[in-house]
């Protein structure tokens, strides 16, 4: 049920609303217009009731219609048993006769809003809510009701939902959460809140909204119209509280009795400044740490700490004290925020056992808004305590030593000492010595107890100029405890090396040279290097041929021009000069040296340029560029190059001919193709192989004497018994004496023969070759008698060659020469 208040509104707006309509035409008019007139009232026009034909059945005078105004009103939110009634339309034409019809149209027309066809009333079936739908948009129709033809053209009104407090402000963003920084000023804004009504802005007060809080009321207040929120104090400190949650009440009606209202909640955080300086917990912290340890050791670290938060707790460290700067230094551990304290330099228990650094903690990033709070920095004392350990013995100077020595000191003479000792407090003795890797030829010796360096070798300067020895120092008592120090020793020059010409020089000049003519420029090495520099002297060597032709002039910077001393020289008589320069250094003790320049006399052309020297040499040289001369050298050596190998190659042909011919005593070899043309044929082969290899008596005459026929080849022999060339009784008694001598073995030289040819049948690569061979007289009564193939053909031989057949088609050639012969054949 409705509050009271409510009920009385709604009787109210219904009272208003039907007065409204009488008082604006609603009711039936029965004015009359003409048809120039127009229609009054309200905010709307009415139309034409007709057409022109009707105008002139009704004395050529227009209807109007009832309703003048195209606006009604109904309360919204109506709770009541009947229809609302909400206006009526009428025409002038209606005599109540009930000949015409009223009908409506449009939105909610038939079901928001009925009409009484007879009346014209409007009624409302259904409670309307103006925050769904402020209005209604209808049009309204008066018809003939027998023909239904409309009376007057279509009009249009518009029924408008009466506006009532009925919606309560909402904060639709809610809940909020703003910030603001501490110790901001009183009226810091901090955020702002809205809250709408859904109620009509246009009507009444219903959706004018007042704000204020409800809750921390005393540190933050609300604009009473605008909702934004704002400091009510100027001391707010986040490290004490750093957020804050308040409601904020939205009041419509302009905040009147009997107003809706809706509330909301705001958190509000409270964000940091930097207004706390770090602060270290403890006035004092004490390390300890070795002196042995290394620079760079972490020493131990320490904190401060800041209230604040986020970039405001960056902060650095640093040594204020000087004393302490130097011997540490503090860094700043990014993650942690913690300082390390690390050595700077080496710590000596010896020297000073405790030290006090005084480490300060500063904040990076300072706000000046708040310097007025005090120093943003805090202060500690880090007591640092030196520990004692056994150190290594320090040489003194701790860099190492320079040492100078002269190069002709004797052995055994003192070079120099070192110097170390324990740093501890007991002192103990060191014992020195020299780490011979650094002095491998043992040049220098040292006392083990004093350190004195003496000199083992002897010294050269110009060998070696500097020696750079370690020496190694350890505590006699605990030999753990070692150390090296670099001694370098200079060797100092004396002057034992006399100067010499720098090159074997050689100069020209030519025939037609003047007197006075600058020939040559000389300098001079010298291997010593004395303090105040080098210093020359040059003079010609004494009662020499050449004096007469040549002077030599010091320059006096340690170099010599020679120059003519006459004009003409001929190289016919003399085409070469030796000049001899005596040099002398400056010492002490002086030291002096003899050098030879050779001048060499040359023809020149018209400008001066040489042409030619009678050695040939210096001209080659002198005219050739380096390159030509390269490229000459190359050639000659290719040259040298192709002779060796040519020589190399005849010697080894030579040496495999002499193989060969010592292998194998064929006289020659024969490749047949044919016959041939027999012995006259010479174009085969050289036939005086054969003829010249023996010199038979028979072969060279007639007149002759006969023959020894013990020294003649046993086929001759066999021939000449068998009755060739004369029968003497001596032929026929050594023929018969053959004769009776039992016949030969020739099965050795049958597997001889049979396995070279089985060789020779197995290698494809080589053609076969026929072979005469001569063999020398055996001597008398061989029992082997001839060997010679050729003694085959004699009829007299019992050996058979038919075998040959046999052995490959390489030899069946040589078999048809053995065979024995057809008697019908020798018979033709």
């Amino acid at each position: 049920m409705a509050p009271c208040w409510k009920v009385s509104i709604w009787l109210a707006l219904w009272a208003l609303s039907f007065l409204g309509c009488c008082n604006f035409g609603c009711c039936k008019k029965t004015s009359r217009t003409s048809r120039s007139g127009r229609g009054g009232g309200g905010g709307g026009g009415g139309g034409d009731g007709g057409s022109e034909e009707q105008q002139g059945l009704m004395s050529h005078e227009r209807v109007k219609r009832g309703w003048v105004w195209n606006q009604f009103f109904v309360v919204e939110e109506y709770t009541g048993t009947e229809p609302l009634y909400v206006g009526k339309i009428h025409t002038d034409s209606d005599e109540g006769e009930g000949t015409i019809k009223y009908t409506i149209s449009g939105e909610g027309a038939g079901t928001i809003f009925i009409i009484d066809e007879l009346t014209g009333d409007i009624h409302a079936t259904e409670r309307l809510d103006r925050e769904e739908k402020a209005f209604y948009t209808l049009r309204a129709q008066a018809l003939d009701r027998l023909s239904n033809d409309p009376l007057e053209p279509e009009s249009e009104f518009v029924i408008k939902v009466q506006d009532i407090n009925d919606s309560e402000p909402k904060f639709l963003e809610g809940p909020y959460i703003g910030s603001v920084a501490e110790l901001s000023p009183i009226g810091a804004s901090v955020m702002k809140v809205i809250a709408s009504d859904a109620d009509d802005p246009t009507y009444g007060s219903s959706a004018r909204v007042v704000y204020s809080v409800l809750d921390e009321e005393k540190i933050f207040t609300v604009e009473r119209h605008t909702g934004i929120i704002l400091t009510a104090v100027a001391d707010l400190d986040r490290e004490t509280q750093d957020r804050y949650e308040l409601v904020v009440k939205a009041t419509d009606m302009a905040g009147q009795l009997g107003g809706l209202s809706g509330s909301t909640t705001v958190t509000i955080v409270i964000t940091d400044v930097n207004d706390n300086p770090p602060r270290f917990p403890q006035k004092m912290y004490q390390f300890t740490v070795s002196e042995g340890a290394t620079v760079g050791t972490s020493v131990g670290r320490v904190i401060a700490t800041d209230a604040d938060m986020g970039e405001n707790t960056d902060m650095g460290y640093l040594i204020s004290d000087q004393e302490g700067g130097e011997l540490f230094k503090v860094t700043t551990d990014v993650d942690t925020q913690e300082a390390v304290i690390c050595i700077k330099k080496p710590l000596d228990f010896e020297s000073k056992r405790s030290h006090n650094v005084v480490v300060e903690a500063v904040n990076k990033h300072v706000d000046p808004r708040f310097a007025d709070l005090g120093s943003f920095r805090d202060q500690t004392i880090v007591r640092v305590t030196v520990s004692d350990v056994d150190e290594p013995p320090i040489f003194l100077p701790a860099e190492g030593a320079l040492l100078e020595v002269q190069e002709d000191a004797a052995l055994g003479a003192l070079v120099g000492v070192v110097t170390a000792r324990d740093p501890d407090v007991e002192n103990a003795p060191v014992r020195f010595s020299i780490d011979r890797s650094t002095d491998q030829d043992s040049v220098f010796h040292i006392d083990q107890v004093s350190g004195a360096i003496t000199l083992g070798r002897v010294l050269d300067r110009e060998t070696a100029g500097w020696h750079n020895i370690t020496v190694t120092a350890v505590e006699a008592d605990n030999q753990a405890m070692v150390s090296h120090s670099a001694v370098s020793i200079r060797i100092l020059d004396v002057n034992d090396n006399p100067p010499e010409l720098a090159y074997p020089y050689e100069a020209s000049i030519c025939e037609d040279a003047k007197p006075g003519q600058l020939i040559h420029t000389i300098s001079v090495v010298d291997r010593d290097e004395p303090q105040s520099g080098h210093h020359f002297h040059f003079n010609l060597v004494p009662d020499t041929s050449s004096n007469r032709h040549f002077t030599l002039w010091d320059v006096k910077d340690n170099t010599a021009g020679i120059r003519t001393q006459r004009s003409g020289f001929n190289r016919n008589e003399q085409n070469v000069y030796f000049l001899s320069i005596l040099v002398v250094d400056s010492g002490p003790p002086s030291l002096s040296s003899t050098g030879t320049v050779t001048i060499h006399v040359c023809g020149c052309d018209p400008d001066g340029a040489i042409q030619s020297c009678n050695a040939t040499a210096y001209v080659i040289s002198a005219a050739l560029s380096p390159g030509a001369l390269i490229a000459l050298l190359v050639c000659m050596l290719i040259l040298i190059v192709l002779v060796l190998l040519i020589l190399t190659l005849k010697r080894h042909r030579k040496g495999q001919r002499i193989a060969e011919d010592e292998e194998d005593m064929r006289d020659n070899v024969i490749k047949y193709n044919d016959e041939g043309g027999g012995e006259q044929d010479t174009q085969a082969y050289d036939m005086s192989a054969l003829r010249n290899l023996y010199d038979f008596p028979e072969a060279k005459g007639p007149d002759a004497g006969p023959p020894d026929l013990r020294s003649l080849p046993q086929w001759i022999q066999a021939g000449r018994a068998g009755g060739g060339g004369g029968g003497s009784a001596t032929g026929s008694a050594t023929a018969s004496g053959a004769a009776n001598e039992p016949p030969a073995d020739f099965s050795l030289f049958k597997g001889y023969i049979r396995k070279k040819v089985e060789q020779a049948d197995a290698d494809l690569s080589v053609p076969p070759y026929d072979s005469f061979q001569t063999y020398a007289f055996e001597g008398s009564s061989s029992p082997a008698l001839s060997l010679s193939s050729i003694h085959t053909l004699s009829t007299a031989s019992e050996q058979d060659f038919s075998y040959l057949s046999d052995w490959g088609p390489r030899f069946r050639q040589l078999a048809g020469y053995y065979a024995p012969a057809n008697p019908e054949e020798d018979g033709s």
